[in-house]
């Protein structure tokens, strides 16, 4: 049975999710990364990309990203065509991975952006990064250079943040600076010893 041990991760587009899976893998915490297994499973799928959405979504042999999002972030069409065909095979690789950390007996994280959207997940407990919704909109300009209403649109194709919050278990905060994530990771860490150690 997979998810035993499991804890998702998320947040929001440029909360700093993947900011925190890197600071949480450093205090020792396994991390299974939902996006990573995505690109991987969208890179051996190009051909099928190609065919779909047609040959000028790939660069050389691999997809090219950032032009098939801004497809999928402006056809609702388009974007259940590619969800249809990616979801179950991310999930059957999340799955596979997590069938082998329960293995440890011990907490590791699923970084699952859309964890709360697509409740495709069995997993009890959660940790969400938080940012409060006007510096993710400046945070996410500034990242991307996408305008404002660019920025707007891709975030609004997620849960709203405080809504994400409430939902959590646990919450991370990220509204503040470098530091204050360090120490608010650390303390998270220090939490799951403790229950489960």
């Amino acid at each position: 049975m997979a998810f035993k041990y499991a804890i998702a991760l998320s947040g929001g587009i440029a909360t700093g999710k993947s900011t925190v899976a890197s600071l949480l893998a450093l205090n020792g915490m396994r991390v299974i990364d939902a996006d990573t297994i995505s690109h991987e499973i969208l890179d051996t799928s190009s051909s099928w990309v190609a065919q779909i959405f047609g040959p000028e979504y790939l660069n050389g042999s691999k997809v090219d990203r950032a032009k098939l999002g801004t497809l999928i972030f402006s056809n609702a069409k388009a974007k259940k065509i590619l969800e249809d065909f990616l979801h179950p095979k991310i999930r059957d690789e999340i799955e596979k991975r997590s069938e082998k950390q329960d293995g440890f007996q011990f907490p590791y994280l699923i970084d699952i952006p859309l964890f709360f959207e697509n409740s495709a997940y069995d997993i009890k407990e959660s940790v969400v990064v938080y940012t409060p919704s006007e510096i993710q909109l400046e945070r996410f300009m500034k990242r991307n250079g996408y305008s404002k209403e660019e920025s707007m649109r891709r975030i609004a194709s997620q849960m709203p943040i405080e809504e994400k919050k409430k939902k959590a278990t646990w919450v991370i905060d990220n509204s503040k600076n470098l530091k204050h994530l360090q120490k608010e990771c650390e303390e998270f860490v220090e939490i799951i010893k403790e229950k489960y150690l």
